[in-house]
């Protein structure tokens, strides 16, 4: 677990998190609904008390999720930035039930950081589309190795289906309209870093953080059919949307 003494000092980390939450809701109305389907299925699969992998685990969103809904799960979050590991580590600080690792995902050794060989459910959300296929192809294999026999792996994100460019381009020319609309007094992803930015505790972290990412990665967001293929081929038994919206799709994983 990652030592948050010196990250928790001088921020209100409830704060950052609510801002954190406003600004991922602007570009994903229904984020709220995605979060839901996917505490679900865990509950149908698992249980009530997982043991769960965080992956890309950002400010740490599914994490307050997962126990606010199942407080006797347990979660560890893996990410790389650390402007939002600070926030997640300073919110959770404290809270037995949640550890923290900071991990490149497109190292090959980035599990054996882990404190857990395995897990009950991974879940990840509008993150791996940081990574172009081939890696993200390799991630899949290792996260087929860390969920158990009977566990599961879930991952909400952009998968854009390019046989269909007239239908896409209009679901997003819609939905930027609908954006537009709802501006008024929300933080979009440059403004929201420019504030981390000028934070005094936040600062450091932010400037690493574009050391390491710049503005955004440019990944690849395959359609859903290369994603239950691949993860069929690295070890899952089935694989399947459970829920999805016109841009966004979440796939679940049964190992």
């Amino acid at each position: 677990m990652t030592d948050t003494s010196t990250t928790t000092i001088g921020a209100d980390w409830p704060a950052w998190q609510e801002s954190w939450d406003r600004q991922q809701e602007w570009y994903m109305p229904d984020r709220e609904e995605r979060f839901r389907i996917m505490l679900d299925m865990v509950e149908a699969l698992v249980g009530p008390a997982p043991r769960v992998l965080d992956l890309a685990c950002g400010t740490g969103s599914i994490t307050a999720r997962l126990l606010t809904r199942f407080p006797k799960a347990t979660s560890t979050g893996v990410d790389l930035d650390p402007a939002l590991l600070a926030i997640a580590e300073g919110t959770f600080a404290g809270d037995d039930r949640v550890g923290f690792v900071t991990a490149d995902l497109k190292d090959p050794e980035w599990p054996a950081k882990l404190p857990y060989d395995s897990y009950d459910a991974v879940l990840t959300a509008t993150a791996l589309h940081w990574l172009h296929s081939e890696p993200l192809a390799a991630l899949y294999g290792q996260v087929a190795e860390l969920v158990r026999d009977g566990g599961v792996f879930l991952n909400a994100d952009h998968m854009i289906d390019d046989s269909t460019p007239r239908i896409n381009a209009a679901e997003r020319a819609q939905r930027h309209v609908r954006m537009d609309q709802a501006k008024a007094g929300v933080l979009d992803w440059a403004e929201w870093w420019q504030l981390a930015a000028e934070d005094p505790v936040l600062a450091g972290p932010t400037a690493r953080r574009f050391e390491i990412y710049g503005e955004h990665a440019d990944g690849d967001t395959p359609p859903v059919a290369w994603h239950v293929r691949v993860l069929r081929e690295k070890g899952f038994g089935e694989a399947r949307p459970v829920w999805c919206s016109p841009s966004d799709t979440l796939l679940l994983a049964l190992k």
